[in-house]
């Protein structure tokens, strides 16, 4: 009784199906148009039409020989003989001894990355932001106090001018007033 029921219901469902895909129409004959034998009736006409043209049946070696050639145990298959797989790895040798020197290295340096001071990169990463900011904020106080000093120079070298030419005028108006005077300059 339990197997009728669950037939009756795959049945059902596949008729809401159906009616989701057509609609409610039927055919001309008034028949409800099943899915499932549509699908049939175009699989058994390709069939035919395929087996009365040879091209077709070429074509269809060929693609199950592709299918063959794309499953991934076919290389299983084809086995590579053991000689070559030996010169394979000979071949590589000192590739191989290089490669397993590193690995090692890095197998003995493991430790030295799950130690305290790598497992507290974080938080020094905190502090480490912190002074950056600090360091940033000094660095453009330096650069306003080298403006400033270097202004004060340029100031300085004014004035230092300024006061050599007013010296250099005063020492010529001396000399000038002594010449006059007759009095003979101090050297």
């Amino acid at each position: 009784m339990e197997k009728k029921t669950a037939v009756d219901n795959v049945e059902m469902r596949l008729q809401a199906l159906e009616n989701r895909i057509y609609g409610e129409k039927t055919n001309k004959s008034a028949k409800p148009l099943k899915c499932a034998e549509s699908l049939a009736r175009i699989q058994a006409g390709l069939t035919n039409t395929a087996n009365k043209r040879e091209r077709v049946k070429i074509l269809h070696k060929k693609i199950e020989d592709l299918m063959k050639y794309l499953d991934p145990q076919f290389t299983d298959h084809i086995a590579v003989p053991d000689t070559m797989k030996l010169e394979f790895i000979l071949a590589e040798e000192d590739f191989l001894l290089s490669q397993a020197a590193l690995l090692e290295q890095a197998s003995n340096l493991q430790p030295l990355l799950e130690s305290t001071y790598i497992r507290d990169v974080p938080e020094h990463a905190t502090k480490l932001q912190r002074l950056s900011q600090i360091h940033i904020k000094q660095q453009d106080q330096t650069d306003a106090q080298a403006l400033e000093v270097k202004n004060l120079f340029e100031e300085y070298n004014k004035m230092m001018f300024l006061l050599s030419k007013q010296f250099t005028q005063w020492d010529e108006s001396l000399r000038k007033l002594e010449e006059a005077k007759g009095i003979r300059p101090v050297e």
